[in-house]
């Protein structure tokens, strides 16, 4: 009978041969994966199996840390933003006495940055300020000035019409104010408040308060301009040979110009002997410097750049200080630990390092050869680039808001959704979700309802 295993040479001798033919040709028992036939109709390639070279690695690093930290940094700051007017929105919903009673209104002092414009100043007060103010559904108004010394002679106008209130001619505002007064509108009788942008606004601001007060209610005699004599010359005899007068050529029309600042009642070495009015109120209104950081330049484009990347840093000062002034409270200016200088006086004096070099350069005479105009105008008063000097008896009567720690606390526990967070695109996806998941509502119309 015969053995049905096959002799082990055999299988011995095949083995080798087999894997010497796989060892031979690896390639041949390897079977790349097919793609998936969807995106394959759909153009979508097969995604690569490794890694990108190394410099989209380093171009991918550095462009994903820089949208990452724009992007987070502006959701953060709206946050701040946002969390700082819920703290303030109960104001708006506070009921009032009379219906026609008007609100309670601040005025916004705000000025062209040095070596700027006035664009800058609003856009900072709409970005970081506006929305705060809006929520607490408090009314304001502004005091705007395009160059160095308009909010000074703003301010201090607005005082000498209180001390002089039979002025012959009068403002838009105190028109109004008489046909509410005619119509028996209730007007606010509660503390209002200032908000003061800038460190150059709000040396301004403490100029113009000191001149008001203190500064006499005429304005100041300019020195008349000098006549200059024109010699006449003897007409030359015979008519017929009189030369013919050329013809003044058609100048174009010029714009109107900005009406003249109004020249300073008084200087700062007046204040020891200038008379305190009989009228002045023991307080005034409180008032708010609020931080507006501003530097220009190429080679401070590593500073810029750290700043826009911390700007939630920025809004949530600024949206303290602003609920401060929407809660109402207030406390007297302080002196510093050494008790040589006072808070107004250190109020933002971190700005004046940003400030361009020309706002401490002095101006130049002007030449003899130069036309002068016929109004003779005062010689402007550098206050950007001057020092702060106080009056006791004026600051003593400042006042600072503060916001209380109580309410401070409350706005810390605030929480905002992220949806008042999230920009268009992220809502817009959110809101197709909720609507693919959403159950619709029941119609009678279809038959199986």
């Amino acid at each position: 009978m015969a053995d049905p295993t096959p002799p082990p040479a055999q299988g011995a001798a095949s083995a080798p041969a087999t894997s010497t033919g796989a060892t031979a040709n690896p390639g041949s028992a390897y079977k790349a994966k097919k793609p998936n036939p969807a995106f394959r109709m759909m153009g979508i390639p097969v995604l690569p199996r490794k890694l990108p070279s190394r410099n989209w690695m380093i171009f991918f690093a550095v462009t994903g840390s820089i949208s990452a930290a724009i992007i987070y940094d502006k959701r953060e700051k709206k946050r701040a933003t946002a969390r700082w007017s819920k703290a303030v929105s109960h104001l708006a919903k506070e009921p009032i006495s009379n219906p026609t009673q008007m609100p309670r209104k601040l005025t916004i002092f705000l000025e062209s940055p040095p070596g700027d414009g006035l664009r800058v100043a609003q856009d900072h007060f709409t970005e970081y300020i506006k929305p705060i103010l809006a929520a607490s559904g408090l009314d304001w108004e502004f005091v705007q000035g395009r160059k160095e010394g308009d909010v000074r002679a703003a301010v201090a106008e607005r005082i000498r019409r209180t001390r002089q209130p039979e002025a012959n001619t009068q403002t838009q505002d105190e028109i109004v104010q008489g046909i509410r007064k005619q119509n028996g509108t209730p007007e606010y009788h509660g503390m209002r408040g200032d908000i003061v942008i800038g460190r150059h606004t709000w040396k301004e601001y403490v100029r113009g308060l000191h001149e008001g007060w203190l500064g006499p209610l005429t304005p100041p005699q300019l020195p008349e301009p000098e006549v200059q004599k024109v010699e006449e010359t003897p007409a030359s005899e015979g008519g017929d040979e009189e030369k013919k007068e050329p013809k003044p050529e058609e100048k174009p029309e010029k714009k109107a110009e900005r009406p003249p600042q109004p020249p300073p009642y008084n200087t700062t070495n007046d204040y020891p002997t200038s008379p305190l009015p009989m009228l002045i109120p023991s307080e005034f209104s409180p008032s708010s410097p609020i931080g507006f950081p501003h530097i220009l330049g190429f080679s401070n484009t590593l500073i810029r750049t750290r700043r826009f990347l911390t700007r939630r840093h920025l809004a949530d000062d600024i949206g303290r200080e602003v609920a401060a002034v929407c809660f109402g409270a207030a406390r007297e200016y302080r002196e510093d630990a050494d008790m040589t200088r006072s808070e107004q006086q250190t109020a933002l004096e971190h700005e004046e390092r940003d400030w361009v070099k020309s706002v401490w350069k002095e101006e130049k005479p002007e030449e003899e050869g130069e036309k002068q105009s016929s109004t003779p105008a005062a010689p402007a008063e550098k206050i950007w680039a001057s020092p702060v000097v106080l009056d006791p008896r004026i600051a003593m009567r400042m006042r600072r808001f503060e916001i209380q720690p109580e309410e401070e606390a409350r706005a810390k526990e605030i929480v905002v959704p992220e949806e008042e967070l999230e920009g268009w695109i992220r809502s817009s996806f959110r809101s197709l979700y909720r609507w693919a998941v959403s159950k619709p509502e029941p119609n009678p119309a279809w038959p199986d309802e």
